[in-house]
């Protein structure tokens, strides 16, 4: 039986941010990938927003790490010349009466270090989104947009430079942790099996269920999870915007909101639907529902321009009705086995807080021995 050092589950980008992280350090990893090439999860389709952390609770890893990543993410792509923009987001009250629910945005933001936030009148609304409706809005300049596949990519080639290895094609059926490590069973063409000092279960969607196949006193702890689709509409022609637009958070989600792509095409989305196991069918018909939400903020829209676009779903570890869990990342400390990593429920902002997350899990396992 093979032994290596440290195998990381999983090559989306918080997979690949954690090699790189490891790699840097001077182990020896391997990232072990399910599909053909890396990349082709919950990485690919998001919405591709580096978000400022205007949301999250204060103190909670998502405020934290986001707002590490955000500051983290923005040198990278300046340092490795990775596509990206700081073109800012507004934060729309469509009413008077979502002003509260502003102010409290502004709250929130100001707790977990968000200092470039500022408050625009209707006024000045008017003057900086001519299109916009709206009573006030919150004007987030430190946010923007990033070429995830590009930024994947950069991540592969630091840590590949560092001597970590991608192997594609390669499922990890299951697993048990033993006294001098952890042994994986994987599957694909070159079915082996392979022990490891250190495990980081990075599997997005699947990391629950990989939590629970690994069998170590961790599993009993892994969550049950839950999937919340999320569609886009792309937009035919070009949108009278210059930075993105968000609405006021609905529950699950951020609301149906407004991104533009490095090349200043709009799409619209993502909405919330929750479902039973992963599925990322576009339905036309629930334009309707996005044509309604739009309108709250952009009254002349064309519905017309809205094409169906592609999906997304979240790997949530609470159901509807429950507030939005924090990022889990379960280390040694939590669960008692040594040198492995679960990482759960990590959604939005999940590829803004990348590095930093890879930083906390090296920094987690160095702790650790």
């Amino acid at each position: 039986m093979e032994t290596i050092d440290t195998v990381v589950i999983g090559a989306g980008v918080v997979g690949l941010a954690c090699a790189h992280s490891l790699a840097r350090d001077g182990r020896e990893v391997v990232v072990l990938e399910r599909e053909t090439a890396f990349g082709t999860g919950i990485s690919a389709r998001n919405s591709e927003v580096i978000h400022a952390g205007l949301y999250y609770p204060p103190g909670s890893l998502k405020a934290r790490l986001c707002v590490e990543g955000r500051h983290r993410l923005y040198a990278w792509c300046e340092e490795h010349r990775v596509n990206h923009a700081r073109c800012g987001k507004v934060v729309v009250a469509s009413a008077a009466a979502q002003a509260p629910a502003l102010r409290a945005i502004a709250e929130r933001a100001r707790a977990n270090g968000v200092d470039d936030l500022r408050w625009i009148d209707s006024a000045e609304l008017a003057a900086l989104e001519p299109a916009l409706a709206g009573h006030g809005a919150l004007l987030s300049p430190s946010t923007g947009i990033v070429d995830s596949h590009g930024l994947m990519l950069s991540l592969l080639g630091d840590a590949e430079r560092h001597g970590a290895m991608l192997a594609l094609g390669s499922p990890v059926l299951e697993g048990r942790a033993e006294v001098d490590g952890i042994v994986l069973c994987v599957g694909g063409e070159g079915a082996t099996e392979l022990k490891a000092k250190r495990v980081i279960n990075a599997a997005g969607l699947d990391a629950p269920a990989l939590g629970r196949a690994i069998a170590a006193p961790a599993a009993a702890r892994a969550p049950h999870p839950h999937y919340a689709r999320g569609v886009y509409f792309s937009y035919v022609g070009k949108a009278p915007f210059s930075h993105l637009i968000y609405p006021i958070p609905e529950p699950g989600g951020l609301g149906v909101h407004l991104t533009l792509d490095l090349g200043g095409q709009a799409k619209f989305g993502p909405d919330v639907e929750w479902i039973a196991a992963p599925d990322y069918t576009v339905d036309p018909a629930r334009v309707e529902r996005f044509v309604s939400a739009i309108r709250r903020w952009w009254p002349a829209l064309d519905p017309e321009r809205l094409q169906p676009g592609y999906a997304g779903v979240r790997p949530k570890i609470v159901g509807p009705g429950a507030p939005d869990a924090d990022f889990r990342i379960d280390g040694p400390a939590v669960h008692g086995t040594p040198g492995l990593v679960h990482l759960y429920g990590i959604e939005s902002p999940g590829l803004t807080a990348a590095l930093a997350i890879g930083e906390h899990v090296a920094a987690m396992l160095s702790a650790n021995g």
